[in-house]
């Protein structure tokens, strides 16, 4: 049973590929792990010893900041944006883009469907 940092991680892949399944850890930071504590990133997560998951648990802890602590680091960064009615926080406050996009076509996930209101056409009376 591979747990790191609370999060079960699949046994199945390589360990490159299923330690990015802890929020805050991507590829990139699941490379730099694997090479500072010196395990091949494409050994299976079965086939790792209790001692190198053992390893890997302290590289994470003692080196990123990543589940519970890092969503509540990211809320509070947004509050403070929000309370400060900066422009990104009124961003935020709006359910707007924050970094600049466009809104006039695109922005869908953010701004939701929109109806069409001169879509249908009138009969000729």
């Amino acid at each position: 049973m591979a747990r790191i940092a609370g999060v079960e991680i699949p046994r199945e892949k390589r360990v490159e590929a299923s330690l990015p399944y802890i929020y805050g850890i991507g590829l990139s930071a699941s490379k730099k792990i694997l090479a500072k504590v010196g395990i091949n990133p494409n050994t299976r997560v079965k086939d790792l010893k209790e001692e190198e998951l053992s390893k890997i648990r302290e590289e994470v802890e003692k080196k990123y900041v990543v589940e519970g602590a890092l969503r509540h680091e990211i809320s509070l960064n947004v509050k403070r944006l929000k309370d400060t009615l900066s422009y990104r926080g009124l961003r935020h406050i709006r359910n707007l883009p924050v970094r600049g996009q466009r809104t006039k076509t695109n922005a869908r996930t953010k701004r939701g469907r929109r109806s069409v209101i001169g879509g249908t056409k009138r009969s000729g009376a």
